[in-house]
């Protein structure tokens, strides 16, 4: 790829992949003059920066957007998954980033996923779930956001594990919040 050539088909695609009628719209869009696209355009000078902010931003595919060949759609993009990244800390869950994921490599089952970071551990967790079962969970109890071991117990009570002591409560003394699935250590 010649990168001193290039400029004006890219930036008619950008145009395109934005789905901007004019070039002006694309000027506002990226906060740049009009004279800096058109001097780009006339020189047919390959803009890079721009090109991988438009694919970026609206998913095309980058080879689409830099040679005007493939797929304009980013086959890339239908085996990715990003999820929201929340740290846990001093009982409180708050939302820190996200992480991109190929599919492949997560459980078919997920319906609504985050990942919940912890010290040195990082999980991968379901908030929408069917019933709660024995394995590891986040919870709220009075308040305070954790990590902890559930176990079924009947009478629709829970063995909860993974304190300085473990105890029994009802389902409905706490709140859970996500079922972990996947562990995993950094």
């Amino acid at each position: 790829m010649n990168l001193e050539k290039g400029g004006r088909g890219a930036i008619e695609r950008m145009v395109e992949a934005y789905e901007f009628k004019t070039r002006q719209a694309l000027c506002n869009h990226l906060g740049i003059s009009k004279s800096t696209l058109a001097t780009r355009y006339m020189r047919d000078s390959f803009p890079a920066e721009w090109v991988i902010q438009c694919a970026l931003e609206t998913g095309v595919s980058l080879k689409w957007l830099t040679s005007g060949q493939g797929r304009k759609e980013s086959s890339q993009k239908e085996n990715i998954i990003e999820l929201d990244r929340h740290v846990l800390s001093a009982g409180r869950l708050q939302i820190a980033g996200s992480y991109i994921f190929d599919k492949a490599f997560l459980p078919e089952s997920l319906k609504k996923p985050i990942v919940v970071v912890e010290d040195n551990s990082e999980f991968i967790c379901d908030t929408e779930y069917e019933d709660v079962r024995d394995g590891k969970w986040v919870v709220s109890i009075d308040g305070e956001i954790l990590l902890r071991t559930l176990t079924r117990l009947p009478r629709n009570r829970l063995h909860i594990e993974g304190g300085n002591r473990a105890f029994e409560c009802a389902i409905t003394d706490i709140e859970i919040l996500a079922k972990v699935l996947v562990s995993c250590l950094r």
